[in-house]
Protein backbone atom coordinates (compact mmCIF):
# COMPACT_ATOMS: atom_id res chain seq x y z
CA UNK A 1 0.00 0.00 0.00
CA UNK A 2 0.53 3.74 -0.18
CA UNK A 3 3.77 4.98 2.63
CA UNK A 4 3.00 6.82 5.24
CA UNK A 5 2.54 10.70 4.70
CA UNK A 6 4.94 12.70 3.90
CA UNK A 7 5.47 16.61 4.33
CA UNK A 8 6.59 18.98 2.19
CA UNK A 9 7.07 22.08 3.96
CA UNK A 10 3.87 22.71 5.64
CA UNK A 11 1.92 21.09 3.45
CA UNK A 12 1.00 17.97 4.09
CA UNK A 13 0.59 15.24 0.85
CA UNK A 14 -1.77 12.22 1.31
CA UNK A 15 -0.03 9.82 -0.94
CA UNK A 16 3.54 9.71 -2.70
CA UNK A 17 4.73 7.16 -5.52
CA UNK A 18 8.80 7.23 -6.15
CA UNK A 19 9.92 6.80 -9.32
CA UNK A 20 13.36 6.90 -11.34
CA UNK A 21 12.80 8.81 -15.36
CA UNK A 22 14.86 7.23 -18.04
CA UNK A 23 14.80 7.80 -21.61
CA UNK A 24 15.94 5.48 -24.39
CA UNK A 25 15.88 7.14 -27.61
CA UNK A 26 14.26 9.64 -26.62
CA UNK A 27 11.01 7.29 -25.51
CA UNK A 28 10.36 8.01 -21.60
CA UNK A 29 9.82 5.33 -19.28
CA UNK A 30 8.83 6.68 -15.70
CA UNK A 31 9.73 3.33 -13.10
CA UNK A 32 7.65 3.19 -10.16
CA UNK A 33 9.30 1.65 -7.62
CA UNK A 34 7.27 2.20 -4.57
CA UNK A 35 4.23 3.12 -3.44
CA UNK A 36 1.65 1.65 -6.31
CA UNK A 37 -1.04 -0.53 -4.79
CA UNK A 38 -0.23 -4.23 -3.69
CA UNK A 39 -2.11 -6.22 -6.27
CA UNK A 40 -2.54 -10.19 -6.17
CA UNK A 41 -2.87 -13.07 -8.39
CA UNK A 42 -1.14 -13.91 -11.07
CA UNK A 43 0.82 -10.85 -13.60
CA UNK A 44 -1.86 -10.55 -15.79
CA UNK A 45 -4.43 -10.98 -13.20
CA UNK A 46 -2.53 -8.25 -11.79
CA UNK A 47 -2.25 -6.55 -14.80
CA UNK A 48 -6.50 -6.25 -15.24
CA UNK A 49 -6.50 -5.75 -11.23
CA UNK A 50 -4.23 -2.34 -12.22
CA UNK A 51 -6.55 -1.56 -14.89
CA UNK A 52 -9.76 -2.23 -13.61
CA UNK A 53 -9.31 -0.46 -9.97
CA UNK A 54 -6.24 1.48 -10.29
CA UNK A 55 -6.43 2.89 -14.00
CA UNK A 56 -6.61 6.62 -12.18
CA UNK A 57 -3.26 6.34 -11.02
CA UNK A 58 -1.79 5.47 -14.55
CA UNK A 59 -3.45 8.42 -14.96
CA UNK A 60 -1.98 10.27 -12.78
CA UNK A 61 1.53 9.09 -13.20
CA UNK A 62 1.48 9.87 -17.05
CA UNK A 63 -0.77 12.30 -18.13
CA UNK A 64 -1.11 16.25 -17.24
CA UNK A 65 -0.03 18.26 -15.01
CA UNK A 66 3.33 15.51 -14.38
CA UNK A 67 3.37 13.78 -17.77
CA UNK A 68 1.99 14.16 -21.67
CA UNK A 69 -0.74 12.30 -23.94
CA UNK A 70 3.33 10.43 -25.16
CA UNK A 71 4.36 9.78 -22.16
CA UNK A 72 5.06 5.93 -21.07
CA UNK A 73 5.70 3.89 -17.41
CA UNK A 74 6.87 0.81 -16.11
CA UNK A 75 5.91 -0.59 -12.35
CA UNK A 76 8.01 -2.91 -10.96
CA UNK A 77 6.08 -6.18 -9.61
CA UNK A 78 8.81 -8.09 -7.49
CA UNK A 79 6.20 -10.82 -6.82
CA UNK A 80 5.20 -13.22 -9.73
CA UNK A 81 4.40 -16.66 -10.42
CA UNK A 82 7.62 -16.94 -12.39
CA UNK A 83 9.44 -15.16 -9.56
CA UNK A 84 8.30 -17.11 -7.43
CA UNK A 85 9.30 -20.38 -9.30
CA UNK A 86 13.13 -19.00 -10.03
CA UNK A 87 12.39 -18.45 -13.65
CA UNK A 88 12.25 -14.58 -13.57
CA UNK A 89 13.89 -11.92 -11.60
CA UNK A 90 11.57 -9.09 -11.08
CA UNK A 91 7.65 -8.28 -12.93
CA UNK A 92 6.68 -5.06 -14.81
CA UNK A 93 3.89 -3.90 -15.58
CA UNK A 94 3.78 -1.15 -18.65
CA UNK A 95 1.97 1.85 -18.64
CA UNK A 96 1.07 3.99 -21.81
CA UNK A 97 -1.54 6.92 -22.24
CA UNK A 98 -4.70 4.30 -22.68
CA UNK A 99 -4.06 1.55 -20.24
CA UNK A 100 -1.34 -1.09 -19.54
CA UNK A 101 0.56 -3.00 -22.47
CA UNK A 102 1.57 -6.50 -23.02
CA UNK A 103 5.54 -5.55 -24.04
CA UNK A 104 7.51 -2.86 -24.17
CA UNK A 105 10.98 -3.08 -25.73
CA UNK A 106 12.32 0.17 -24.83
CA UNK A 107 11.21 0.42 -21.57
CA UNK A 108 12.69 -3.16 -21.30
CA UNK A 109 16.02 -1.65 -22.17
CA UNK A 110 15.61 0.70 -19.61
CA UNK A 111 14.74 -1.78 -16.70
CA UNK A 112 17.96 -3.43 -17.52
CA UNK A 113 19.94 -0.63 -16.69
CA UNK A 114 17.99 0.41 -13.83
CA UNK A 115 17.99 -3.56 -11.68
CA UNK A 116 21.38 -4.00 -12.51
CA UNK A 117 21.56 -0.53 -10.60
CA UNK A 118 19.35 -0.72 -7.99
CA UNK A 119 20.10 -1.45 -3.98
CA UNK A 120 18.71 -4.59 -3.15
CA UNK A 121 15.49 -2.92 -0.86
CA UNK A 122 14.66 -2.02 -4.61
CA UNK A 123 15.18 -5.24 -5.75
CA UNK A 124 15.60 -8.50 -3.75
CA UNK A 125 16.98 -10.38 -6.77
CA UNK A 126 19.86 -8.26 -6.96
CA UNK A 127 22.62 -10.43 -5.07
CA UNK A 128 21.18 -13.37 -6.65
CA UNK A 129 21.86 -12.09 -10.72
CA UNK A 130 24.38 -13.95 -13.46
CA UNK A 131 28.10 -12.07 -14.24
CA UNK A 132 29.39 -13.20 -17.09
CA UNK A 133 32.89 -12.56 -16.15
CA UNK A 134 33.88 -13.28 -19.82
CA UNK A 135 32.67 -10.00 -21.06
CA UNK A 136 31.62 -8.44 -18.28
CA UNK A 137 27.56 -8.69 -18.63
CA UNK A 138 24.92 -9.36 -16.19
CA UNK A 139 21.87 -11.56 -17.01
CA UNK A 140 18.36 -11.16 -15.68
CA UNK A 141 15.26 -12.73 -16.71
CA UNK A 142 12.12 -9.77 -16.65
CA UNK A 143 8.39 -11.17 -16.62
CA UNK A 144 6.36 -9.33 -18.25
CA UNK A 145 2.22 -9.98 -19.19
CA UNK A 146 3.52 -11.27 -22.82
CA UNK A 147 6.29 -13.49 -20.96
CA UNK A 148 9.97 -13.53 -19.97
CA UNK A 149 12.40 -11.57 -21.38
CA UNK A 150 15.94 -12.27 -21.29
CA UNK A 151 17.82 -9.15 -20.66
CA UNK A 152 22.05 -8.67 -20.37
CA UNK A 153 23.36 -5.68 -18.75
CA UNK A 154 27.16 -4.67 -19.44
CA UNK A 155 28.82 -3.67 -16.28
CA UNK A 156 31.36 -1.64 -14.65
CA UNK A 157 34.07 -3.26 -12.13
CA UNK A 158 32.26 -1.53 -9.44
CA UNK A 159 29.16 -3.61 -10.71
CA UNK A 160 26.69 -0.63 -11.89
CA UNK A 161 25.53 -0.64 -15.32
CA UNK A 162 28.18 0.40 -18.02
CA UNK A 163 26.56 3.20 -19.98
CA UNK A 164 29.19 3.13 -23.20
CA UNK A 165 27.55 -0.16 -24.12
CA UNK A 166 24.59 -1.47 -25.20
CA UNK A 167 21.69 -3.14 -23.16
CA UNK A 168 20.17 -5.95 -25.15
CA UNK A 169 17.25 -8.47 -24.41
CA UNK A 170 15.76 -11.57 -25.81
CA UNK A 171 12.21 -11.18 -27.15
CA UNK A 172 9.37 -13.85 -26.33
CA UNK A 173 8.13 -15.84 -29.39
CA UNK A 174 7.61 -13.69 -32.63
CA UNK A 175 6.17 -14.64 -35.35
CA UNK A 176 4.45 -13.35 -38.68
CA UNK A 177 1.30 -13.49 -38.90
CA UNK A 178 0.07 -11.83 -42.76
CA UNK A 179 2.25 -11.01 -45.64
CA UNK A 180 0.59 -8.62 -48.33
CA UNK A 181 -2.84 -8.40 -46.62
CA UNK A 182 -5.20 -6.50 -49.02
CA UNK A 183 -7.36 -4.28 -46.79
CA UNK A 184 -10.19 -2.66 -48.00
CA UNK A 185 -11.38 0.56 -46.79
CA UNK A 186 -14.67 1.88 -47.04
CA UNK A 187 -15.22 5.17 -47.10
CA UNK A 188 -15.61 5.72 -43.72
CA UNK A 189 -12.16 4.54 -42.90
CA UNK A 190 -10.44 6.80 -46.17
CA UNK A 191 -7.72 9.40 -45.69
CA UNK A 192 -7.25 12.21 -47.96
CA UNK A 193 -3.36 10.98 -49.31
CA UNK A 194 -5.02 8.07 -50.42
CA UNK A 195 -6.63 9.68 -53.71
CA UNK A 196 -9.08 7.03 -55.22
CA UNK A 197 -7.65 4.11 -53.88
CA UNK A 198 -9.93 2.23 -51.70
CA UNK A 199 -7.35 -0.57 -50.07
CA UNK A 200 -4.06 -0.70 -48.84
CA UNK A 201 -1.59 -3.51 -48.57
CA UNK A 202 -0.06 -4.07 -45.15
CA UNK A 203 1.82 -6.82 -43.11
CA UNK A 204 0.83 -8.37 -39.77
CA UNK A 205 3.57 -9.25 -36.81
CA UNK A 206 3.73 -10.28 -33.49
CA UNK A 207 6.89 -9.42 -31.03
CA UNK A 208 5.20 -10.05 -27.72
CA UNK A 209 2.34 -7.10 -28.91
CA UNK A 210 0.58 -7.63 -32.53
CA UNK A 211 1.57 -4.89 -35.18
CA UNK A 212 0.29 -3.46 -38.51
CA UNK A 213 3.52 -2.65 -40.71
CA UNK A 214 2.59 -0.50 -43.59
CA UNK A 215 5.10 1.04 -46.31
CA UNK A 216 4.91 5.11 -46.67
CA UNK A 217 4.29 5.09 -49.54
CA UNK A 218 1.64 2.71 -49.39
CA UNK A 219 -0.16 5.15 -47.05
CA UNK A 220 -0.51 7.50 -49.44
CA UNK A 221 2.94 9.57 -48.21
CA UNK A 222 5.68 10.08 -51.68
CA UNK A 223 7.61 12.00 -49.46
CA UNK A 224 8.58 9.21 -47.52
CA UNK A 225 9.76 10.18 -43.73
CA UNK A 226 11.77 12.71 -44.36
CA UNK A 227 9.91 15.31 -42.82
CA UNK A 228 6.87 13.28 -41.91
CA UNK A 229 3.83 15.39 -40.79
CA UNK A 230 2.36 13.85 -37.64
CA UNK A 231 -0.54 15.12 -37.72
CA UNK A 232 -1.68 13.61 -41.04
CA UNK A 233 0.42 10.21 -40.31
CA UNK A 234 -1.67 10.05 -37.31
CA UNK A 235 -4.96 10.40 -38.91
CA UNK A 236 -4.14 8.00 -41.92
CA UNK A 237 -2.97 5.23 -39.40
CA UNK A 238 -5.81 5.74 -36.95
CA UNK A 239 -8.46 5.38 -39.65
CA UNK A 240 -6.32 2.59 -40.89
CA UNK A 241 -6.31 0.69 -37.44
CA UNK A 242 -10.24 1.66 -36.79
CA UNK A 243 -10.56 -0.28 -40.38
CA UNK A 244 -8.94 -3.70 -39.65
CA UNK A 245 -10.52 -3.83 -35.98
CA UNK A 246 -14.15 -3.40 -37.94
CA UNK A 247 -13.23 -6.20 -39.97
CA UNK A 248 -14.16 -9.40 -38.70
CA UNK A 249 -12.11 -11.10 -41.45
CA UNK A 250 -9.07 -9.12 -40.20
CA UNK A 251 -9.17 -10.65 -36.28
CA UNK A 252 -7.27 -13.22 -36.85
CA UNK A 253 -4.07 -11.75 -38.00
CA UNK A 254 -4.20 -10.26 -34.17
CA UNK A 255 -4.92 -13.47 -32.36
CA UNK A 256 -2.41 -15.44 -30.37
CA UNK A 257 -2.46 -19.48 -29.92
CA UNK A 258 -1.83 -19.02 -26.12
CA UNK A 259 -2.22 -15.62 -24.33
CA UNK A 260 -5.67 -14.50 -25.13
CA UNK A 261 -5.15 -11.11 -23.70
CA UNK A 262 -2.30 -10.33 -26.23
CA UNK A 263 -5.33 -11.09 -29.01
CA UNK A 264 -6.01 -7.04 -30.15
CA UNK A 265 -3.82 -4.73 -32.58
CA UNK A 266 -1.38 -2.81 -30.91
CA UNK A 267 0.00 -0.58 -33.28
CA UNK A 268 0.93 0.66 -36.88
CA UNK A 269 4.29 1.30 -37.39
CA UNK A 270 4.59 2.78 -41.12
CA UNK A 271 8.16 1.11 -43.18
CA UNK A 272 10.56 4.04 -44.71
CA UNK A 273 13.32 1.23 -46.03
CA UNK A 274 14.81 3.85 -48.10
CA UNK A 275 15.75 6.19 -44.81
CA UNK A 276 19.29 5.35 -44.64
CA UNK A 277 22.68 6.57 -42.58
CA UNK A 278 25.00 4.22 -44.52
CA UNK A 279 27.82 5.48 -42.01
CA UNK A 280 26.04 3.72 -39.36
CA UNK A 281 26.59 0.23 -40.62
CA UNK A 282 30.37 1.09 -42.45
CA UNK A 283 31.51 -1.42 -40.59
CA UNK A 284 30.05 -4.16 -41.91
CA UNK A 285 28.30 -5.32 -39.22
CA UNK A 286 24.76 -4.53 -39.76
CA UNK A 287 23.39 -6.06 -43.20
CA UNK A 288 20.41 -3.75 -43.61
CA UNK A 289 18.84 -0.54 -42.03
CA UNK A 290 15.45 1.47 -42.16
CA UNK A 291 13.11 4.15 -40.47
CA UNK A 292 10.08 3.55 -38.62
CA UNK A 293 7.31 5.58 -37.46
CA UNK A 294 5.22 4.06 -34.80
CA UNK A 295 1.62 4.72 -33.32
CA UNK A 296 0.64 2.88 -30.98
CA UNK A 297 -2.21 2.21 -27.78
CA UNK A 298 -4.32 5.73 -28.40
CA UNK A 299 -2.60 7.69 -31.02
CA UNK A 300 0.76 7.63 -29.11
CA UNK A 301 3.70 8.55 -30.99
CA UNK A 302 6.43 6.30 -30.07
CA UNK A 303 10.37 8.25 -30.15
CA UNK A 304 12.11 5.52 -29.85
CA UNK A 305 12.65 2.31 -32.83
CA UNK A 306 10.07 0.40 -31.03
CA UNK A 307 11.47 -2.63 -29.32
CA UNK A 308 8.84 -5.04 -29.83
CA UNK A 309 8.07 -4.15 -33.45
CA UNK A 310 11.89 -4.65 -33.84
CA UNK A 311 11.23 -8.02 -32.65
CA UNK A 312 7.86 -8.41 -34.85
CA UNK A 313 10.03 -6.73 -38.01
CA UNK A 314 12.89 -9.41 -37.91
CA UNK A 315 10.04 -12.33 -37.26
CA UNK A 316 8.53 -10.85 -40.30
CA UNK A 317 11.67 -10.19 -42.18
CA UNK A 318 12.77 -13.95 -41.56
CA UNK A 319 9.40 -15.26 -42.51
CA UNK A 320 9.67 -13.53 -45.66
CA UNK A 321 13.37 -14.96 -46.45
CA UNK A 322 14.83 -11.62 -46.37
CA UNK A 323 16.90 -12.53 -43.14
CA UNK A 324 18.97 -15.15 -41.92
CA UNK A 325 19.55 -16.53 -38.57
CA UNK A 326 22.49 -14.03 -36.59
CA UNK A 327 22.69 -11.10 -39.48
CA UNK A 328 22.06 -8.34 -38.04
CA UNK A 329 19.61 -5.20 -39.03
CA UNK A 330 19.96 -1.40 -37.76
CA UNK A 331 15.88 0.25 -36.69
CA UNK A 332 15.57 3.77 -36.92
CA UNK A 333 12.77 6.16 -35.28
CA UNK A 334 12.76 9.56 -36.72
CA UNK A 335 14.23 10.47 -34.61
CA UNK A 336 17.64 8.78 -34.27
CA UNK A 337 17.22 9.15 -38.25
CA UNK A 338 17.62 12.53 -37.41
CA UNK A 339 20.87 12.70 -35.15
CA UNK A 340 22.52 10.40 -37.51
CA UNK A 341 21.19 7.72 -36.57
CA UNK A 342 22.54 7.97 -32.88
CA UNK A 343 19.88 5.47 -30.71
CA UNK A 344 19.07 3.04 -33.42
CA UNK A 345 17.77 -0.57 -32.09
CA UNK A 346 19.93 -3.43 -33.60
CA UNK A 347 17.77 -6.33 -33.91
CA UNK A 348 18.88 -10.11 -35.12
CA UNK A 349 17.16 -13.69 -35.01
CA UNK A 350 19.23 -15.16 -32.50
CA UNK A 351 17.37 -18.53 -32.11
CA UNK A 352 15.16 -20.54 -34.34
CA UNK A 353 12.25 -22.29 -32.30
CA UNK A 354 10.82 -25.61 -33.52
CA UNK A 355 7.67 -26.10 -35.51
CA UNK A 356 4.78 -25.76 -33.04
CA UNK A 357 2.61 -28.10 -32.59
CA UNK A 358 -0.95 -26.11 -33.73
CA UNK A 359 -1.46 -23.50 -35.94
CA UNK A 360 -0.03 -20.01 -35.00
CA UNK A 361 -1.17 -17.61 -37.59
CA UNK A 362 -3.05 -17.79 -40.53
CA UNK A 363 0.21 -18.52 -42.65
CA UNK A 364 0.25 -21.43 -41.45
CA UNK A 365 2.59 -23.05 -39.03
CA UNK A 366 4.92 -20.35 -39.66
CA UNK A 367 8.40 -19.99 -38.58
CA UNK A 368 8.63 -18.48 -34.63
CA UNK A 369 12.10 -17.06 -33.19
CA UNK A 370 13.19 -15.14 -30.24
CA UNK A 371 14.98 -12.20 -31.51
CA UNK A 372 17.72 -9.59 -29.69
CA UNK A 373 17.11 -6.04 -29.90
CA UNK A 374 19.74 -4.02 -28.64
CA UNK A 375 19.85 -0.34 -27.53
CA UNK A 376 20.85 1.98 -24.97
CA UNK A 377 19.01 4.26 -22.04
CA UNK A 378 19.91 6.91 -20.17
CA UNK A 379 18.74 8.79 -16.19
CA UNK A 380 16.79 11.32 -16.86
CA UNK A 381 15.58 12.12 -12.74
CA UNK A 382 14.28 10.81 -10.01
CA UNK A 383 10.37 11.81 -9.28
CA UNK A 384 8.17 11.40 -6.48
CA UNK A 385 4.64 11.97 -7.11
CA UNK A 386 2.50 13.68 -4.70
CA UNK A 387 -1.14 14.51 -4.00
CA UNK A 388 -2.74 16.99 -2.20
CA UNK A 389 -6.01 15.92 -0.69
CA UNK A 390 -7.72 19.57 -2.22
CA UNK A 391 -6.18 19.03 -6.02
CA UNK A 392 -9.17 17.78 -7.59
CA UNK A 393 -7.36 18.23 -11.55
CA UNK A 394 -3.91 16.68 -10.40
CA UNK A 395 -5.58 13.83 -8.53
CA UNK A 396 -5.96 11.83 -11.60
CA UNK A 397 -4.40 13.94 -14.06
CA UNK A 398 -5.92 15.56 -17.74
CA UNK A 399 -4.49 15.97 -21.17
CA UNK A 400 -4.87 18.73 -23.93
CA UNK A 401 -3.83 16.87 -27.42
CA UNK A 402 -3.74 18.67 -30.33
CA UNK A 403 -4.61 15.75 -32.48
CA UNK A 404 -6.98 13.92 -30.41
CA UNK A 405 -8.74 16.34 -28.91
CA UNK A 406 -9.45 17.75 -24.61
CA UNK A 407 -9.43 14.89 -22.12
CA UNK A 408 -10.35 14.58 -18.67
CA UNK A 409 -9.29 12.01 -16.34
CA UNK A 410 -12.09 12.47 -14.13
Amino acid sequence: MYPSREVVGDVTMAQSIKCVDMHTTGEPTRIVYSGFPNLTGTLLEKRREASEKHDHIRRRLLWEPRGHWDMYGAVLIPETEHVASGNADMGVLFMHNDGFSMMCGHATIALGRFLVDAEEPVFPGRKRLRLNRDNSMVQLNLHVPSGILEITVPILPSGKSDVSRSVSFLSVPSFATGMSVPIPLPEAYRWPELGNRTSVTVDFSYGGAFYCLIDVEELGFPDRLVKPDLGRTSHATKLLKAAINANPSLTEFAKHPDVDQAGYLYSVMIVDAEQKHPTRIADGSFVGEETGLCFFANQQIDRSPTGGCVAARIALAYAKGDLALGQRWLYHSILSKSHAGIGGFAGSVAEVLPRAAKTVSPLGNSPQVRVRVEGQAFYTGMYTVVVEEADVLGKSGFVLNPMEGSRNGG
